[in-house]
């Protein structure tokens, strides 16, 4: 009874804390990264406190992000300078990184601070499939089934989670390649 709980602990328990841990270490890192690009751009609040030296070091570190061998979509100089005016010309109310979008789309006279912003809007969300993959393991892992092998919880997990590629099998070919088979199992 101690050994399988022992084995349990190292085999299964740990890796599982020391994965999770490994992840969210992982994750805060990229969010940290992305606050480093993006912080600047986020609020109205944020932007507006910024002065000349802390929006061009913002910019900057942006321009520098996204910039391959010295080319860039972003004129540098051209985005400070209508950060600058639009500092003065946002409305004084809290506006989020889409409010300040969409004001920037409806004004029609900043196109280099349109850019940082699709960029921002279009970056990609990692942390989804792990989120995805702990909400399904506590779906599948209940009391009910507890005594479940791990390989069949990874079978089930694994499907469960690509439950879109799982909706363009034909199972009707599978389970009559299946009863061919196993012509015992056919009736």
């Amino acid at each position: 009874m101690f050994e399988a709980e022992k084995d349990f602990k190292v085999n299964y328990f740990l890796v599982m804390v020391d994965k999770a841990a490994t992840s969210l270490k992982i994750r805060f890192e990229e969010l940290e990264s992305f606050k480093n690009i993006f912080g600047f751009l986020m609020s109205s609040t944020t932007l507006k406190s910024l002065d000349h030296c802390e929006l061009k070091e913002s910019c900057t570190k942006f321009a520098s992000s996204f910039s391959s061998s010295g080319s860039s979509d972003v004129d540098l100089y051209d985005l400070i300078s209508e950060l600058t005016v639009m500092q003065s010309t946002l409305p004084d109310r809290a506006m989020s990184a889409m409010e300040i979008f969409e004001f920037v789309r409806k004004a029609y006279c900043y196109p280099d601070i349109s850019i940082p912003y699709q960029i921002l809007f279009t970056m990609p969300v990692t942390v989804a499939s792990a989120e995805r993959s702990f909400s399904k393991l506590k779906l599948l892992k209940n009391y009910l089934r507890s005594t479940m092998s791990q390989e069949r919880l990874n079978g089930l997990a694994t499907l469960c989670i690509e439950k879109k590629m799982l909706d363009e099998i034909d199972i009707d070919t599978i389970i009559s390649d299946f009863a061919s088979k196993n012509v015992r199992r056919n009736f």
